[in-house]
């Protein structure tokens, strides 16, 4: 895919959602650091429903430090692996409350020193709390890199330096949200909606599974 597909490309995403955002629901960085936390290997729907659960009773450091690992667990019980994610969110409360005073940093190397915080994570807070132009490559942007053509890698980390080349600086700040929703909806892992995809004729997919709507005029 060359720069001016690529422009075309985010130039289309953006027509369909102009101001996208996360679907987990959070009123704080730290309530969104928690929910992403949460939401490895879950589904957001599954972490909403937790955590409509958990915050009205506790959404700082202090208040889920005071819950206790027994008691947040019951929160959070209906998520996958929910014993070792409520470790970690103790866990990290407490390092918020030891050396942050509380409030979660804005650099990926304090919040890589949490508990249960690696570099995708790190990213989503950094993108979405804090504004900065970062690419938190989850399994649905894996796959849209990999498989449009926007930016091929053999894993996470090589498309996600990739994407940060490629992508125009004007798109970089909302293109994670832009491509999770687009893996998430339309370029699904299985039988993906070709035929209703606003950018399959700028696509490298050799097996698309219709014809291009043609839905967006470039």
């Amino acid at each position: 895919m060359n720069t001016t597909t690529r422009r075309q490309f985010f130039e289309r995403l953006r027509a369909l959602n102009p101001k996208p955002v996360t679907e987990l629901n959070y009123s704080s960085a730290f309530e969104l650091l928690v929910a992403v936390v949460l939401s490895a290997q879950a589904t957001d729907k599954g972490v909403n429903l937790a955590t409509g659960r958990l915050f009205p009773v506790a959404n700082t450091p202090q208040a889920i430090f005071d819950l206790g690992e027994e008691r947040l667990r019951d929160y959070i019980k209906s998520i996958g692996l929910y014993q070792t994610k409520a470790k970690n969110i103790i866990g990290l409360c407490r390092l918020l409350l030891d050396k942050h005073h509380s409030d979660v940093p804005q650099t990926r190397a304090e919040l890589e020193e949490l508990p249960g915080v690696g570099r995708k994570t790190a990213n989503v807070i950094l993108n979405t709390a804090f504004g900065q132009p970062t690419m938190a490559v989850d399994t649905h942007i894996f796959r849209v890199a990999n498989r449009t053509g926007l930016a091929p890698g053999k894993d996470v980390r090589a498309v996600e330096e990739r994407l940060m080349k490629v992508i125009p600086k004007e798109f970089m700040l909302d293109a994670h949200h832009w491509l999770i929703l687009h893996g998430r909806y339309t370029c699904t892992a299985r039988n993906p909606k070709c035929g209703e995809c606003p950018v399959c004729d700028l696509c490298g997919f050799k097996l698309k599974t219709a014809p291009c709507a043609g839905l967006i005029a470039s």
